[in-house]
């Protein structure tokens, strides 16, 4: 067996911890199934995740900064919902035990990498929905991002990578770097996407995948920061 939890475990923790107590328990297990150990995995679950997220995260901080501009609140969308955030919301909750994974996938350690938990988090979300409705999930939502929107203001919205390499960019007279489509894979509802970030007068494009162009331009642009300054991404 490749994990050490059992949904039994998990659907008590989640009660517990943030008030949801799952009636379909296939659905949990479906949650924390990744597609080394079955076929019926959580990727579709990771896909209506992903969007319920960014619905009731930008309708919370819609709510909470009412004066704050259009850019501002993607940056702090983009804050909240990042793969870095959920696998660290995912590691709180203890949920790398509790997840699924083949005998390759196990030994190599996924149950501490960061992007599988972040899946595995958004397919938890996506199994929430669908074993109640749209306000308990808004709620579970609100429940495991309350420490982060409280303590979330203007003043300290960190800059997306996009952005901090065009304004480094700009202070220093260069040009604006241009991002291209390089490969697109998978199937439709589980894309990988692979971008370049092109600057003019920098040796080499960065290059870098995500799970959308948004996600991958980001992660080039960060790429980006690295190669031209240590101190910058």
């Amino acid at each position: 067996m490749a994990h050490t939890g059992t949904g039994k475990d998990l659907n008590l923790h989640i009660r517990n911890v943030l008030g949801h107590d799952f009636r379909n328990a296939e659905l949990l297990n479906r949650a924390m199934t990744h597609r080394s150990f079955s076929r019926n995995h959580n990727e579709r679950l990771e896909f209506l995740g992903d969007a319920l997220l960014g619905m009731f995260i930008a309708d919370a901080l819609f709510a909470k900064f009412p004066e704050a501009a259009e850019s501002d609140l993607t940056r702090l969308r983009s804050s909240l919902v990042n793969k870095e955030t959920l696998a660290r919301l995912a590691q709180q909750l203890d949920l790398g035990r509790h997840i699924k994974f083949g005998e390759g996938e196990h030994k190599s350690g996924g149950w501490r990498k960061k992007s599988l938990l972040s899946n595995a988090m958004e397919a938890l979300i996506g199994a929430v929905y669908l074993d109640s409705n749209l306000e308990s999930c808004r709620r579970f939502i609100l429940s495991l991002y309350a420490c982060l929107l409280d303590d979330l203001t203007i003043e300290n919205i960190p800059k997306d990578p996009k952005s901090e390499l065009q304004e480094y960019l700009q202070a220093n007279k260069k040009s604006l770097p241009a991002y291209h489509v390089i490969a697109e894979e998978g199937e439709a509802h589980n894309k990988m996407f692979t971008i370049e970030c092109r600057i003019d007068g920098i040796a080499g494009p960065a290059v870098a995948k995500g799970r959308n162009k948004r996600d991958a331009e980001q992660a080039a642009a960060r790429a980006a920061l690295k190669m031209i300054s240590p101190d910058a991404g």
